[in-house]
């Protein structure tokens, strides 16, 4: 069973590449660097293939599936999934972006068609608060709004960064009854106890409004990330130069300084990290409260990437998925590092 792993020379694919080998799987690393990619192939001893993400499909016809590590995501989602629809190759990457989850999503006759799996958002985003939002409905199952959270304090790699930078100019985005809309940037703030005291946190345009809705039918859904109320004061300014900073130059001057400047948190900081979700699911009369405590971001996401890709090759769900339809909620804690869950 072979695992083709795009992108796999940058920070996140380069560590779940090391980890794929580490676990005796049939690792290929690719991406459009040639230098690059043999490099880290030579230096893992595993294959090695060089193509853009648009012409992909002659190199995925021997194997079973390709794990997207290359963002923004938003760039480089399509090209792959038609390919592996056209080539009958499971598809999974780790994403974040709601738009590439909701276009994702939109594809799911066409992979039930060819017999493969979408599934995105295998990292980080939206493993730990997937599962989460399915144990909640599992507990609520007459829940009509959902509320997810992240405490996570980390540094972010080029990659994360590039995607942040690309989705600048987005605006925020809440689930109502079953519709994704537009709201202002951090609209809505409320105290929130993620385990360890309440902190402030804000309204955020994360994935999770759009891949909770498919895990739990749960029309109504809010996420929020832990901030300080000063950062929650800078992000509402910053509203005023968004438009500015979205203008291509400008944007592209900054995924440049992101691409050269910026390193991921160390193997110390990977290590020692720990991250607290929450969540609340209510039907206005009835409410359960959830919690997790997980390893650092990254040092999860290599974690859940590489299991839900041994996972999608062994089992092979079909059509498009979120983690916990596809793994049930509680892939979460097979997790190392993981505990939970923590009910209320």
């Amino acid at each position: 069973m072979t695992l083709l792993i795009y992108g796999a020379y940058g920070y996140t694919g380069e560590l779940v590449a090391e980890e794929a080998v580490d676990r005796d799987l049939d690792v290929v690393v690719a991406g459009r660097d040639e230098v690059r990619t043999r490099h880290l192939g030579d230096r893992l001893g595993c294959d090695y293939r060089v193509f853009p993400v648009d012409g992909a499909a002659a190199d995925l016809a021997d194997v079973d599936a390709v794990l997207n590590c290359a963002g923004p995501f938003v760039r480089t989602y399509r090209p792959l999934v038609e390919a592996c629809l056209e080539t009958g190759t499971h598809y999974l990457d780790i994403t974040g972006e709601l738009t590439v989850f909701e276009a994702i999503a939109e594809r799911d006759r066409e992979a039930e068609k060819a017999g493969v799996c979408l599934l995105p958002g295998v990292g980080f985003d939206v493993v730990p608060t997937d599962c989460l939002a399915g144990h909640l409905h599992d507990r609520h199952p007459t829940a009509t709004h959902l509320q997810l959270g992240i405490d996570a304090t980390t540094t972010v790699s080029k990659g994360t960064l590039a995607s942040m930078i690309e989705h600048i100019d987005s605006s925020g985005k809440v689930r109502r009854d079953g519709e994704i809309v537009d709201v202002p940037i951090a609209h809505r703030s409320r105290r929130i106890d993620f385990g360890r005291g309440e902190r402030n946190a804000v309204t955020v345009p994360w994935g999770d409004v759009s891949t909770a809705y498919y895990t739990t039918g749960i029309e109504n859904v809010e996420v929020y990330a832990a901030m300080p109320v000063v950062a929650e004061t800078a992000l509402k300014v910053g509203r005023l130069v968004t438009p500015l900073l979205a203008m291509e130059p400008i944007k592209g001057a900054l995924q440049t300084v992101a691409r050269t400047a910026i390193d991921g948190p160390t193997a110390g900081q990977r290590e020692r990290g720990r991250c607290h979700v929450w969540g609340e699911a209510t039907d206005g009369e009835r409410t359960v409260t959830s919690r997790l405590e997980t390893p650092e971001t990254y040092a999860l996401t290599v974690d859940a990437a590489t299991t839900a890709a041994e996972r999608v090759i062994e089992e092979g769900p079909i059509g498009f998925e979120t983690p916990a339809a596809a793994f049930t909620p509680e892939f979460v804690l097979e997790l190392e590092g993981v505990e939970g869950f923590f009910d209320e």
